[in-house]
């Protein structure tokens, strides 16, 4: 293997994604201070589709799916696929038969900044696919990329062996160091935000935080209320 391709690299733990795969990304990325989430043109084909797992990164040529071809042999079950296809929409670098085939092999998802064809096939197929837009294009497969090492997606730097989350919302990303700390804060905000519905639901819909969020905005004084 080049040094361009790296087979090897820690992943997040299996437990840590099946505890992770509990929660929404959305709850994940609040916790982690609103960072990590991949820009929203890379979205399930879906909303159904949800996806956890460690990644195994490519990088891409846009309009070329040379290297995707070779991850996919070199993923193991439970990876998912991260993609930087450049943003590029001209063509599609995966379609029915490569997802088909990561579905036997035991890949758990593909998040792709780049797009994908036959999509109404790879809807009925079920198996998570999040992209940035669909193209009937086929690629090329005739330019060098790299696997293993970082990728840029979406405005976030995801590195093999992240975590990624994934579903109706979009696609959330942690280090892989920090996930274990993320867990019980996704658990408290779980539980907090089940509170505030049920006091909704008795007909408090007042936001304690609204009054002083406005003062603290000049738009009210001191002792004003809306």
């Amino acid at each position: 293997m080049t040094q361009d391709i790296v087979r090897d690299f820690d992943r997040v733990s299996p437990a840590l994604v099946r505890q992770a795969a509990e929660y929404q990304a959305a709850i994940l990325a609040d916790v982690n201070g609103r960072r990590g989430a991949l820009h929203g043109r890379i979205g399930a084909l879906r909303p159904e589709m949800k996806v956890a797992g460690p990644a195994f990164t490519v990088d891409v040529r846009p309009g070329d799916n040379l290297m995707i071809h070779a991850a996919m042999a070199l993923a193991k079950p439970g990876d998912v696929l991260v993609i930087d296809g450049k943003g590029d929409l001209t063509a599609a670098l995966m379609g029915t038969i490569m997802i088909t085939a990561c579905r036997k092999l035991g890949i758990a998802g593909v998040v792709i900044d780049g797009a994908v064809r036959d999509s109404l096939e790879l809807a009925e197929l079920g198996f998570p696919v999040f992209a940035a837009g669909t193209n009937p294009n086929g690629p090329t497969k005739n330019v060098p990329g790299r696997i293993g090492h970082p990728v840029s997606i979406g405005g976030v730097t995801v590195r093999p062996g992240d975590l990624v989350v994934a579903d109706a919302d979009g696609v959330f990303v942690a280090a892989r160091e920090i996930v274990e700390s993320l867990l019980p804060l996704a658990r408290k905000k779980v539980d907090d935000e089940a509170a505030r519905l049920a006091q909704i639901a008795q007909g408090n819909t007042h936001s304690p935080w609204l009054l002083p969020a406005l003062r603290t905005a000049g738009l009210l004084k001191d002792g004003e209320t809306l």
